[in-house]
């Protein structure tokens, strides 16, 4: 046991055919916390939106948004979660003015980072879901927002004005 074979770092090895003792990397290794796994990530002040908004997208934004967020920012993204009825300090509405106008980006960025007292969810929803999440708070504000005139005929013509009976 005093005496093993044994190769000391970085030292001349007759062993292998290069002379070196240390193996190269295997061709695509990535150093440990130097894996970029955010490909869709975009500049916090971008308006873009890196995948294809569909409803598939928007549902999917909904589920999580659900388990997620609305605990905080409550089901319609007014601040109002459950956790802030417990006593817990109240997020930020998504319809101010201010967060209407915020690029895709800045959401996107405060769900992967945190901001405030809202801590960040990178490990928790990965970025295809976190995209998904924003198109459904963009949904959220359009929803709370929209003029008459921006809706469809068809759903015009089934809406009831406030205080009038059905």
């Amino acid at each position: 046991m005093a005496s093993q074979p044994k190769q000391r770092a970085l030292s001349p090895a007759a062993f292998f055919e290069d002379g070196r003792s240390e193996r190269p990397l295997v061709d695509g290794t990535v150093a440990r916390g130097s894996l970029d796994e955010d490909a869709l990530a975009l500049p916090k002040d971008s308006s873009a939106f890196p995948l294809p908004v569909t409803q598939d997208l928007l549902e999917r934004g909904a589920e999580r948004y659900h388990i997620f967020c609305s605990v905080c920012h409550g089901t319609l993204g007014d601040g109002n979660g459950m956790v802030v009825q417990r006593g817990f300090r109240r997020p930020s509405s998504y319809h101010l003015d201010r967060l209407r106008q915020a690029p895709n980006g800045y959401f996107y960025d405060v769900m992967t980072n945190g901001f405030g007292a809202m801590p960040d969810y990178a490990a928790q929803i990965p970025p295809r879901d976190r995209w998904a999440i924003v198109a459904y708070i963009r949904a959220l504000q359009l929803s709370q927002h929209a003029s008459l005139a921006e809706l469809p005929p068809a759903v015009r013509e089934n809406l009831v004005p406030r205080g009038a009976a059905k």
